[in-house]
């Protein structure tokens, strides 16, 4: 992967590696708690397990949808190519539905989906952005956005959302730029552990572990009753950075990682400290065997798999694995032994109580046809597709408050109330930094799994790569 020398001097990564910390938050950047999330609010709603068909996305929604003022592209016919991450049902056929219904209200639209693999399609995206881009594709925001909009194909989408995205509340700041909005997040994330009920039960635990220490003992329990701690994909990376940016929220305040961010630089002791804590949960050997090779959400032997089969007791990912968990397992009744809890605390951290980790999905534009293109973002986001994505699975927390009604699986409530608390919602790492720093961060914290590098290492893999 290539980098741009001092990437982060650049103002626009700048601007959108300090405002994707802040607006990810469900209190847009504010410390107050929040009890109830109104139409308006960053944090959303989780899903039930029904079939996409159980709640069927309807042409006159899609019609309903559109921006006033005129036929879409002019009226002229357009076909406009769709990537999106969803390669397994429910996501696929829902976003198929979605596609069907939103040309059947606009005929001279016709949109060409096409599901790529989640690990491939970021790389996907950076190439097509050097020739033709596909008009419609998946986009996460921060200092990947950025970076992103630099091949000048991105299109701003500011003057075309502006009646409506305000109901997607204060997070839509993580996919602007100076201000610009350049996607439109249809979900929004928080990372937590996922943990097997039936597992914990089996190994004599209780409950899930409150501090650290508990986690380590818990590790210990279930190692004792043959049964395998944690699953990690460290295959593909970004899993084993959860851990290391958890660890961050626990060692440092707010302030200090804010700023860190935007200055591409870890140089405070409490990012080594973060690397010396995950340091000490990979010599409790909690992961599956040849971890490092296991991706994280592709077949039943993943990650995600694991868990979802009874062979590991939990694994550290956002509220999206029951979505994702479905297709890798033949257990129709696996999400009733499925519970949540965040990150557990540290003992003399100084992080900000109550901080978390997460992002959220949504989709960019390319200059094509700009205005058919947000009419379709505007669609995915209104209240009823919204409602019609979280039934069917294909989105478990929607980026439309109003669509939280739709919830109705037990334990994704309460990652719902749980991301509602949060003080504030920091970007993952990979995702807020510039494409090229966040992946050096990756690439530092996997190596720190295989037992290379230092904790020092990991902190000062960010500025090293900001100045490639």
């Amino acid at each position: 992967m290539t980098s741009r020398t001092n990437r982060f001097s650049h103002p626009i990564a700048k601007a959108t590696a300090i405002a994707a910390v802040c607006a990810l938050a469900v209190t847009a950047c504010s410390s107050s708690k929040k009890t109830a999330a109104p139409a308006s609010s960053a944090a959303n709603t989780p899903a039930a397990s029904t079939s996409a068909s159980s709640a069927p996305t309807t042409a006159a929604s899609a019609a309903a949808s559109s921006p006033a003022g005129g036929q879409l592209n002019g009226g002229k016919d357009v076909t406009l190519t769709w990537w999106h991450n969803a390669t397994a049902d429910p996501g696929m056929t829902a976003w198929k539905n979605a596609a069907a219904a939103f040309h059947t209200a606009h005929p001279n639209v016709t949109i060409d989906v096409q599901p790529i693999q989640n690990e491939s399609i970021k790389t996907k995206v950076q190439v097509a952005l050097q020739g033709t881009p596909p008009d419609i594709f998946q986009q996460w925001g921060g200092g990947a956005e950025a970076t992103q909009i630099q091949s000048g194909k991105l299109a701003d989408l500011t003057s075309l959302t502006s009646s409506w995205i305000g109901q997607l509340g204060k997070s839509v700041a993580g996919w602007q730029v100076n201000g610009k909005q350049y996607g439109v997040p249809y979900d929004y994330h928080v990372v937590g552990f996922w943990y097997r009920t039936d597992l914990f039960t089996k190994a004599g635990i209780s409950g899930p572990p409150a501090s650290f220490d508990d986690l380590l003992a818990d590790i210990t329990k279930l190692k004792a009753a043959n049964i395998t701690p944690i699953s990690v994909g460290g295959k593909d990376k970004w899993p084993d950075a959860f851990y290391w940016e958890n660890f961050v929220l626990k060692e440092c305040p707010k302030d200090t990682i804010v700023s860190g961010i935007a200055a591409a630089k870890f140089d405070d002791p409490c990012f080594t400290k973060a690397g010396d804590d995950l340091k000490k949960l990979l010599d409790a050997k909690p992961f599956q065997t040849g971890f490092l090779g296991t991706p994280a959400q592709q077949g039943a032997g993943s990650s995600a798999g694991l868990v979802a089969n009874g062979q590991a007791a939990m694994e550290l990912q956002g509220d999206w694995e029951l979505a994702v968990m479905p297709s890798l397992t033949t257990d129709k009744a696996f999400a009733s032994k499925m519970g949540f809890f965040p990150f557990p605390s540290i003992s003399g951290g100084n992080g900000e109580p109550g901080a978390a980790l997460g992002g959220g999905d949504g989709f960019s534009c390319s200059t094509k046809a700009p205005d058919a293109c947000a009419a379709f973002l505007q669609f995915i986001t209104s209240a009823d597709e919204q409602a019609s994505l979280v039934k069917s699975l294909a989105v478990t927390i929607p980026s439309n408050g109003s669509a939280t009604s739709a919830i109705t699986d037990p334990t994704l409530k309460k990652v719902l109330t749980y991301l509602q608390g949060v003080s504030y919602n920091q970007l993952y790492f990979d995702q807020a930094l510039p494409t090229a720093v966040g992946n050096a961060v990756n690439d530092a914290v996997s190596n720190f799994f295989a037992g290379q590098g230092t904790s020092a290492d990991i902190a000062a893999s960010a500025a090293k790569a900001a100045t490639q």
